[in-house]
């Protein structure tokens, strides 16, 4: 639960997050939020931001989605909490309430402001137990720090539910302490753990598991919105499903606006447009359907703003490959595939130019040839796309696929590809076609 006792459901879109991923979950947090107050939706993106993605996320003035790394159970979903703070000093007697009401197996224990360790029933009952055996009664009521026994280490606010688990019950103790950085948070008792917790998510511009956040198996999918080809993860429940063969996941997300009747604010229009413009090449690419140029009319109405100088200035934001870090600028936008039984990836990047190609080139062969081997795939690709000109160039690893690609060799492992904008589209199938041969 949320701090405002609303269910959380995150909203993320795939890892190595492009602008039509992040965009799309940023917009549609903003709806879910709007139309069912019932729940808390909290965007956000499983991967780091490239410096270029950075950079067109500080011109449109908006603060993107923040980093979540998995959606694993951690010992932060069970924590518990008390309001009363029983000092360490007070005499045993003055928690005689606590225990009459609630019956806890651990009490947390403070020194001040400062956490001081559990007080444990069994701590209780051991003192007891000592007195009457030697004295057939309690006469002296001792301070609670008196009975308290030896600490253990505490458990971590983001240890995993299962690691945290298997240290309470390799303890003899009842309970554990939770510290985060800043010190204690709460505890956990051997009830927090008879039943894993699961995260609800909305997966958005994605829907295979190998492409989502780390942990999607331990999670309720509860929606999906999506404009890719449909390898979905196994869910308990029906669930609803948005999938279309639209350019972008922006545009399925402004419909669903639409369909609700709510316009959206200029922040989320700008994200909208700004993820539309990315996934459609501002409207260049033939994945790009009149549904795809329809939204964009409307949201340039909303915003006041020309397509064109919309777009354009957005990509000019982006850095140059010459300048660029390779190993970051071939795995920000990488997808992986296998088949007829050879596992291959397929990086994008957009540029506005194409001129300074061969200064840079033999540097991305050597480091693509890197990341294959890193990623453990059979064969790897970088589809460089001029965004301006409409013109790509294929740079690739080593492999027998290379020569029945139907595109002219420029140099050894690269190749030109004028009209092509689209890896889904227009890429991939050629792929798959030439893996065949």
């Amino acid at each position: 639960m949320g701090s405002d006792d609303k269910n959380v459901i995150y909203i993320t879109g795939h890892r190595n997050p492009d602008l039509d991923s992040v965009c799309s979950a940023y917009a549609y947090a903003v709806l879910k939020n709007a139309i069912d107050p019932d729940n808390k939706y909290i965007p956000v993106r499983c991967g780091h931001l490239s410096p270029s993605t950075k950079k067109i996320f500080a011109s449109l003035g908006v603060v993107p989605p923040s980093y979540k790394r998995d959606i694993y159970p951690k010992a932060e979903d069970v924590v518990l909490t008390t309001k009363e703070r029983p000092q360490a000093d007070a005499g045993l007697n003055e928690i005689a309430d606590t225990y009459s009401d609630s019956k806890p197996s651990v009490i947390p224990i403070f020194n001040g402001s400062e956490f001081f360790g559990l007080l444990s029933v069994d701590d209780i009952t051991s003192w007891a137990m000592k007195e009457l055996s030697c004295k057939n009664c309690i006469r002296d009521i001792p301070t609670i720090k008196d009975i308290m026994r030896e600490q253990e280490e505490p458990v971590m606010m983001n240890d995993l539910f299962e690691d945290a688990k298997t240290r309470l019950s390799s303890s003899k103790k009842r309970g554990l302490a939770v510290f985060d950085d800043n010190g204690y948070v709460g505890f956990v008792t051997r009830r927090c753990f008879l039943k894993s917790p699961r995260h609800n998510v909305i997966l958005v511009d994605h829907n295979e598991p190998r492409q989502s956040i780390k942990g999607i198996e331990t999670a309720n999918i509860v929606e999906i919105i999506d404009h890719h080809r449909l390898d979905a993860v196994k869910t308990e429940l029906p669930i609803f499903i948005d999938a279309e063969p639209l350019g972008s996941t922006c545009t399925i997300v402004y419909k669903q606006f639409k369909m609700h009747g709510i316009v959206p604010d200029k922040d989320t229009a700008k994200m909208l447009l700004a993820g539309l413009c990315s996934d459609t090449l501002i409207l260049r690419s033939p994945t790009t359907t009149p549904t795809d140029v329809k939204t964009a009319e409307e949201l340039t109405g909303i915003l006041g703003v020309d397509l064109q100088e919309f777009g354009l200035s957005m990509f000019s934001n982006m850095e140059g490959l010459k300048t660029r870090a390779p190993e970051e600028a071939i795995s920000s936008d990488f997808k992986k595939y296998t088949e007829k039984g050879v596992k291959f990836g397929i990086g994008q990047c957009e540029v506005t130019t194409l001129k300074d190609l061969f200064d840079y080139c033999d540097l991305y062969i050597s480091k693509l040839e890197e990341f294959r081997r890193k990623e453990d795939l059979d064969w790897a690709v970088l589809m460089i796309t001029d965004v301006l000109k409409e013109h790509s160039i294929l740079i690739c690893t080593d492999h027998r696929v290379n020569k029945h690609l139907q595109y002219v060799q420029r140099q050894p492992l690269v190749y030109d590809m004028p009209g092509v904008m689209s890896r889904k589209k227009q890429l991939l199938p050629e792929i798959i076609s030439a893996l065949g041969m």
